[in-house]
């Protein structure tokens, strides 16, 4: 198989992208560089930027992404991307999770194989947005959230929304509100992926701290980053 040069993995708020830094197909938007390490750079930018781009993938997964293809037989789908990037880091067998904007998903490998996956978008809608959103209202700094002790028990984003600010009308502090609602959501991916005792994490949640270290507290927590999807579709 060729090498691919370029790959998206089109978030609802944000994308991936991984371009081999011979290419020069994404000059100019080098200031969303946040890593170049192995002859690759990593990108992370707005989705809406996609709308401006005229560049065309090699391979690509996430909505939106289908147009923007050299070929749409090369779209993957976000599971087995996620699949694929996995088994590229990890041969143990294990559980991996990955967390975005709008949903969450999982899949495990036993005994060397595949064995099991789901995929969330309704009880896990809107979560990361909803943090991003509440964050940029209260003009809370992401760093500065101490993980709670207490959380909701809450069914997604949107339904955590009244009991934070039904928990901020009674005069409890928006951080810790939100704190709460990060731990509420923590405890919920570690039901919605099978209670494991160690977990494999991806997705922008792994730089959530407050969320690592919530989940942390019903098992052991292994962020793999928010490339996996893309890793999952590079050829060498």
């Amino acid at each position: 198989m060729n090498k691919t040069d370029i790959v998206l993995d089109a978030g609802t708020t944000w994308s991936k992208i991984i371009e081999r830094n011979s290419s020069d197909l994404m000059n100019g938007y080098k200031n969303f560089i946040v890593k170049s390490e192995n002859g690759f750079n990593y990108y992370v930018l707005p989705s809406s930027k996609l709308k401006e781009m005229k560049i065309k993938f090699d391979k690509a997964t996430g909505h939106m992404s289908l147009s923007m293809l050299k070929n749409k037989k090369d779209y993957e789908n976000e599971v087995i991307a996620l699949i694929q990037g996995f088994r590229k880091k990890i041969a143990e067998d294990a559980i991996i999770l990955d967390m975005g904007s709008r949903d969450s998903k999982w899949a495990q490998y036993k005994d060397g194989n595949f064995k099991d996956l789901d995929w969330n978008n309704s009880c896990s809608s809107s979560t990361g947005a909803t943090i991003e959103m509440l964050l940029k209202f209260y003009n809370i700094k992401l760093e500065n959230l101490k993980v709670s002790d207490e959380k909701y028990v809450i069914t997604c984003g949107i339904f955590g929304l009244e009991k934070i600010m039904d928990d901020i009308a009674k005069g409890v502090n928006s951080e810790m509100a939100i704190s709460k609602f990060i731990h509420g959501i923590a405890f919920n991916a570690w039901n919605f992926a099978k209670k494991p005792s160690k977990l494999y994490l991806s997705g922008g949640f792994c730089e959530n701290k407050c969320f690592v270290d919530s989940l942390s507290k019903y098992c052991e927590v292994i962020p793999l980053g928010r490339f996996l999807l893309c890793e999952g579709l590079i050829n060498k």
